[in-house]
């Protein structure tokens, strides 16, 4: 230890770089046309990324070219993953800037939600929501901000909304089950039962997330 402690005082000291110097930006496309080769790639950065595998897809994604927008979008949702929210907001502002999509302002929103600005990613995540209305995780997304800021309501429609859009599939049971606690909507609960074997188990864990939204 003492050794590589020494190793590493005799390092100059390197200015910290920014997130443009990391990141060549002007590369950002907003190429929607995705070939069949690069569709597998894609495929198998999403098979890491489903499996909680971040810095792998990173370094995969970071393997080969990024020349569609499906590759950039997936480049700043793992820097955000694995950390690194200065690189990942700075693509996700260029991907707003230049392409507007629905799917770039998610990416923002939940990058600015990360950095505790609330507000900016509702606003974001709002956006998302009018381009991309059938996209599940925007809805659940939008719904948990907004449960959030304290609208129980409005929150719920677009959670269960998402719900339905996912099949009852995914973190979205749980955000839907807190909805419906604080707006005190047992038909909607009873409905989760019935419709999605939401259990007891699930339920009392809902109460306790709950009981954090209102503090």
């Amino acid at each position: 230890m003492a050794l590589l402690a020494t190793g590493c005082a005799s390092k100059p000291v390197s200015k910290p770089s920014t997130a443009s110097d990391r990141v060549d930006l002007d590369r950002i496309s907003c190429n929607e046309v995705v070939q069949p080769e690069q569709q597998v790639q894609i495929e198998m950065i999403d098979s890491l990324m489903s499996r909680d595998r971040d810095h792998a897809a990173l370094a995969k994604i970071e393997d080969q070219p990024l020349s569609t927008v499906e590759h950039w979008l997936r480049y700043g949702q793992l820097k955000a993953a694995t950390g690194q929210l200065d690189n990942a907001q700075a693509i996700f502002e260029v991907l707003v800037d230049k392409c507007g999509t629905g799917e770039s302002h998610h990416g923002l929103g939940m990058v600015l939600l990360k950095e505790d600005d609330v507000l900016a990613s509702l606003d974001h995540l709002k956006v998302a929501r009018e381009r991309a209305p059938a996209s599940s995780q925007v809805r659940n997304d939008y719904g948990y901000v907004l449960m959030l800021v304290g609208h129980y309501k409005e929150a719920a429609y677009e959670l269960r909304t998402a719900m339905e859009l996912a099949n009852g599939q995914g973190p979205v049971r749980q955000n839907l089950a807190v909805a419906f606690l604080l707006t005190d909507d047992e038909d909607g609960l009873r409905w989760m039962k019935r419709e999605y074997d939401f259990n007891a188990d699930e339920l009392a864990y809902a109460k306790q997330l709950a009981g954090h939204f209102v503090r």
